[in-house]
């Protein structure tokens, strides 16, 4: 089932082709601020829109995530990131779709032990 989302304003846009089967919680410094719910996707299963003067990105700690959010209202709706493979993802937070996801078994990530 396909599902979208955006920030607040909806200057950041995404549609991904691929619903969840499970989704996944990180108790990290940022992902536990955000209050981030996880859906990672491959980047052939995302589109993703924005308006170049409202995307910003926040890296951290060993800079391999690069997390973007809205410059005009704040929210942070996707990630990305390289996979331990190499392979490139995207990290959808579910908490900014359409997506009824309350559902879906939680995997919680040990991020603060990394």
């Amino acid at each position: 089932m396909p599902y979208s989302g955006s920030c607040h304003c909806g200057a950041l846009h995404y549609s991904c082709n691929t619903a969840p089967e499970q989704v996944m919680t990180c108790n990290c410094s940022i992902c536990r601020r955000k209050g981030a719910v996880l859906h990672f996707v491959s980047p052939d299963q995302v589109h993703l829109s924005a308006d170049p003067s409202a995307l910003g990105t926040y890296r951290f700690n060993n800079h391999i995530i690069a997390h973007h959010f809205c410059r005009i209202c704040g929210i942070a709706p996707w990630a990305t990131g390289t996979r331990p493979d190499g392979g490139r993802s995207i990290a959808i937070n579910l908490r900014s779709s359409d997506l009824d996801f309350a559902a879906l078994p939680v995997h919680a990530f040990d991020g603060a032990a990394i």
